[in-house]
């Protein structure tokens, strides 16, 4: 399970992560696309409820199938990962989060640089400064393996982590 905000790098995590398990990666922003609907334009809060169910539909038919999965998405607030805490926890399989954690500097500097040269579709700036008001970080209790990078996260798989 992946966390963190936008910018943060989780897509690119996620990616990294599903080549060295090997997994699937379910994305929420990928399924919200095929919904028609993009969270940097700012999306209704039912609306992402209805895409978390789809998610974890497609999580339990993968995991339902014995394949590994990397969910990738914010996840904040943390009832949503305490949601899929208890998915594994159904799903007789373990549960590992990872929060790519960079600051908001880095954040904005990431978008700025996206929008003179495209990589990933934009946030808007008031749908951006309200999702990194809310963003909810993992507690120490969630045991949050804490990476900044793709590297950062190969040094501590590594490690073991």
């Amino acid at each position: 399970m992946l966390c963190g905000t936008s910018f943060s790098g989780k897509s690119t995590v996620a990616r990294a992560l599903a080549e060295q398990l090997p997994a699937v990666v379910v994305s929420l922003d990928e399924i919200n696309e095929r919904r028609g609907l993009w969270g940097g334009d700012g999306i209704p809060v039912e609306e992402w409820g209805r895409t978390y169910q789809l998610a974890q539909a497609e999580v339990l038919e993968l995991l339902s199938s014995g394949t590994t999965v990397v969910v990738d998405d914010t996840s904040s607030p943390r009832f949503l990962r305490d949601g899929w805490r208890a998915l594994a926890v159904g799903a007789g399989v373990e549960f590992r989060l990872v929060y790519v954690e960079v600051d908001q500097a880095m954040v904005r500097a990431r978008r700025d640089r996206n929008r003179v040269a495209p990589r990933r579709r934009d946030v808007a700036d008031d749908v951006l400064d309200q999702h990194l008001a809310e963003f909810e970080p993992p507690g120490d209790d969630e045991d949050a393996l804490r990476v900044g990078s793709v590297e950062e996260l190969g040094r501590a798989w590594r490690l073991g982590r």
